[in-house]
């Protein structure tokens, strides 16, 4: 009989081997954040779901699974980026932050000069088959990594970054959002402020300039109303917000449609693929801005406080990992992303059930949209990295 070169393990001796590797507690296998990352494709998947549920009742002639195929398209290019900016060592992104800043930058200067307008938003740039990014949805990564590269430097013994180091901060963060606001996309602008605030707090900026910052975000945002930045629309949503009883037909038509989703669900729902609202597409932008009226309709409070648990559980894992990474950095960045995900929750979820204006951002993983998945997943992956290398010794 012949024996195995010295050099070669058997077969059985390699899959013990192999297994061993899988199960060492060094082992990608290991570190890996399991939670964080179900939680976040139980989102997704569902999500696949409530389109299809959302977009099903098109026009004869028309494929029915559309939407799904291409938000189920969108999920796996998400993934495999996501994996991807996993695999790539956070604390490299250093070098590179300013480039991936810069590119993201042209992204949406080229919007606003080639961009194709959508809703009332030039916001997209459009490629020849049919697809599109949206720009602003990356540069929301490349603020978090940015921002976080910029407070984590420290000069010796100073324990809070110093008026010059915030200053530049708010420069940098200045110019995207200033670009996000020609669009005009209040929402994601406001969400990209969150980014910068929350960063600022925790880096340890002094609380009288976080302060500051606020009182001057809200008399920028009268100003904005005054001198006429907003678009017409974007001011009659706000007073829409303040007034639920204006023009019910017209630009109180959409919270009011949603909001009548919402309550018609009650407990535990009409059942899945059951909603009237939802299957007689009474409700704009169902698959997008409003995908948790399919939610709240079809599997009631039961199945939203469901959603919202995905979502407590994601962002525990988040600020899980921010609070444990092993340098500054890395606390900041996942600062960053876990305010990103927090308050563009809040306010997709409150602008349906009217607590916030509507302002036209995603229910991050679960509404349709390729740009914003692939953001959310290149989130993820920079969570997932920021894991991996705490837990290398």
């Amino acid at each position: 009989m012949l024996g195995y070169p010295q050099t070669i393990a058997p077969p059985r001796r390699r899959r013990q081997t192999l297994r061993a590797r899988a199960t060492n507690r060094d082992s990608l296998l290991r570190r890996f954040d399991w939670v964080l990352f179900v939680a976040a494709l139980a989102l997704s998947v569902a999500g696949a779901v409530f389109v299809y549920s959302a977009t099903r009742g098109v026009s004869a002639g028309e494929d029915p699974q559309a939407y799904l195929k291409r938000h189920l398209l969108n999920l796996v290019i998400g993934l495999g980026l996501g994996f991807a900016t996993m695999l790539f060592d956070y604390r490299t992104l250093r070098a590179y932050a300013p480039f991936v800043y810069i590119a993201s930058v042209i992204g949406l200067v080229a919007v606003v000069i080639v961009g194709t307008e959508v809703n009332g938003a030039q916001a997209w740039i459009q490629f020849p088959g049919g697809f599109s990014i949206q720009p602003s949805e990356f540069m929301k990564v490349a603020l978090a990594v940015g921002l976080a590269m910029l407070l984590a430097e420290r000069r010796d013994g100073e324990t809070e970054p110093q008026l010059p180091d915030v200053a530049f901060a708010l420069l940098i963060a200045a110019i995207p959002i200033g670009l996000v606001m020609l669009q005009p996309d209040l929402g994601t602008a406001v969400v990209m402020g969150m980014i910068v605030l929350g960063i600022l707090a925790v880096a340890g900026t002094r609380l009288s300039w976080l302060a500051g910052l606020l009182a001057l975000g809200a008399l920028g945002a009268v100003v904005a109303v005054q001198v006429g930045v907003l678009d017409e629309y974007q001011i009659d949503r706000l007073l829409a917000f303040a007034n639920s009883e204006l023009d019910p037909q017209g630009v109180g038509y959409n919270t009011n449609q949603a909001r009548i989703a919402v309550g018609s669900g009650r407990v535990f729902g009409g059942g899945l693929f059951q909603g009237t609202q939802t299957g007689g597409e009474f409700v704009p932008e169902q698959q997008t801005d409003f995908i948790f009226t399919v939610v709240a309709e079809e599997l009631g409070f039961v199945g939203s406080a469901g959603l919202l648990l995905l979502f407590g559980v994601l962002i525990w894992r988040a600020m899980r990992i921010a609070m444990r990474a092993e340098d500054l950095f890395g606390t900041l960045m996942a600062t960053g992303i876990v305010c990103w995900f927090t308050f563009q929750m809040f306010e997709n979820i409150g602008m349906v059930i009217g607590m916030m204006p509507v302002t036209g951002v995603p229910l991050p993983f679960v509404s349709y949209g390729g740009t914003s998945m692939f953001a959310n997943w290149m989130a993820i992956g920079l969570l997932e990295n920021v894991h991996l290398r705490r837990s290398v010794r």
